[in-house]
């Protein structure tokens, strides 16, 4: 047999090999990672609910999945371990801020302006658009007829006779 013949085998059988050897690699991670959880730790099952251990045995875990909520699992249906700060952000929404409070964005604008003085009087930026404030309007100032305000005719009525 000649070179060209035996080469696609041998490519593959390494293929096999390297798929293989990394199969088992990530068995042996997610298998530690099992044999490493301790009563408290928080979890994510491969059906993907979240759960705090209660107890762990050989082949099975007890989670507390809610007040008077226990169930019982098997190792393998246990798909990560959550670090505290994972599962709390997750299951209760509680975001724990690494960065300073200095670096917030304020609700106004007056830390972008530079400036700590309060704006100038208000009134000085009305615009006047032609309505009148009731304290503005004298008491005894007649009110204007409106166009509206005439007397309506009824059916019964009519200047034509």
């Amino acid at each position: 047999m000649s070179l060209v013949t035996i080469l696609p085998f041998i490519v593959l059988i390494g293929a096999m090999f390297l798929m293989t050897r990394s199969a088992k690699r990530k068995q042996q991670q997610a298998a530690t990672m099992r044999n490493q959880m301790q009563p408290g730790s928080g979890i994510r099952t491969i059906g993907g609910m979240y759960a705090t251990v209660k107890e762990v045995n050989d082949d099975t875990v007890l989670l507390d999945a809610g007040p008077g909520v226990e169930l019982l699992f098997a190792k393998n249906s246990i798909a990560t371990v959550l670090s505290d700060d994972e599962y709390n952000r997750i299951v209760h929404g509680i975001e724990h801020d690494l960065k300073s409070d200095a670096d917030l964005v304020p609700d106004d604008a007056s830390s972008l302006t530079g400036t700590d003085e309060p704006a100038a009087d208000a009134s000085a930026d009305k615009v006047d658009l032609g309505k009148k404030d009731a304290a503005e309007e004298p008491a005894d100032a007649p009110a204007e007829a409106k166009p509206d305000d005439a007397p309506k005719k009824t059916e019964g009525d009519s200047e034509s006779k």
